[in-house]
C-alpha cells in the first residue's frame, strides 16, 4: 500500500534532514523545502521533490505544495521545521534579527499550515507538526526575541488544535532543548555563542537531531484518533 505525501520545511540540515531520511525510509513521498536545494538533493531520497522555497513567502510555499500534491497526491502531514535562533541582548540586538525570527519562526509556520489545511479539512484528516523549543515554554537569558517567537508557536498550535480537532486533524508540538544543529552559528554576538557552547558542554552535550526526528516519527505514526499533543525532550544533563 502506497504511503501518503509529507511536506517538510527546513529539510536541508539538522532535524529536517534527519526527519526526511526517517520518513523516506518509511516509504513516504516527500516535499522537501529549503533555501539550499543542493543540500536537499544530496540527501538522495527516492520520491522526494526538492524545492528552493523561502517559507516567509506564502505564495512560494503554496505553489510548492500544489506541485507536490499534483505529483504524489494530497499531503497527509506537514512538519513545520524551518526556523532561526538568533540570540542577543534586548538592548542592542539588531532589530533586523527580531524581524527575521518573526517572519521565519511565526509567519513561516502559519504559511505552512495554510498551504495544507484547506485540503485536510476537506478530507477530514491530516497531521500538522510544528517544531518549537523548550524556549517556547520557559525563558532563558539572551533568548528574549527568540522565546517570543517560540511561545507564539506553542500558542498557535494549541489554538489551531481546538479549531480542527472535530475535523479529525491532529496538531503536534515538538519542543526540544539544545540540539546539535547549525542554528547557533547564525547568532551574531560572539560572546553569546561562546557562552552557549560552554553551557552545552556543561550539560554533557546537546541532543542528536536523529533523536528529535524519531520523536516526530513517533507522534505521526500513532493512530489518527490519537494526538500526541506535545513532546518535550532534552539531554539528561540539561537542567533548565
Amino acid at each position: 500500500m502506497s504511503k501518503p505525501l509529507i511536506v517538510l520545511t527546513g529539510a536541508s540540515s539538522g532535524i529536517g534532514a534527519a526527519t526526511a531520511r526517517l520518513l523516506s525510509a518509511d516509504g513516504h513521498p516527500l516535499l522537501l523545502i529549503a533555501r539550499r536545494t543542493e543540500r536537499l538533493e544530496a540527501l538522495d531520497l527516492p520520491r522526494a521533490l526538492c524545492r528552493k522555497v523561502d517559507v516567509t513567502e506564502r505564495a512560494q510555499v503554496e505553489q510548492a505544495v500544489a506541485e507536490a500534491e499534483q505529483e504524489f497526491g494530497p499531503a497527509d502531514a506537514i512538519v513545520n521545521n524551518a526556523g532561526a535562533m538568533l540570540l542577543g541582548h534586548m538592548a542592542d540586538q539588531p532589530v533586523e534579527e527580531w524581524d527575521r525570527m518573526i517572519d521565519l519562526n511565526i509567519k513561516g509556520v502559519l504559511y505552512g499550515v495554510r498551504a495544507v489545511l484547506p485540503g485536510m479539512l476537506a478530507r477530514r484528516g491530516g497531521t500538522i507538526i510544528n517544531i518549537s523549543s523548550i524556549a517556547g515554554r520557559k525563558t532563558f537569558p539572551d533568548h528574549t526575541a527568540y522565546c517570543a517567537t517560540k511561545f507564539a508557536v506553542h500558542a498557535l498550535s494549541e489554538s489551531l488544535r481546538a479549531e480542527v480537532a472535530s475535523a479529525g486533524i491532529r496538531v503536534v508540538t515538538i519542543a526540544p532543548g539544545a540540539v546539535e544543529t547549525e542554528l547557533l552559528s547564525h547568532t551574531s554576538n560572539e560572546q553569546i555563542r561562546t557562552d552557549y557552547e560552554a553551557w552545552k558542554e556543561s550539560a554533557g552535550g546537546a541532543l542528536d537531531p536523529q533523536v528529535v526526528a524519531e520523536s516526530i516519527r513517533y507522534a505521526y505514526r500513532q493512530p489518527q484518533n490519537v494526538t500526541v499533543r506535545e513532546i518535550v525532550l532534552a539531554s539528561t544533563g540539561q537542567e533548565t
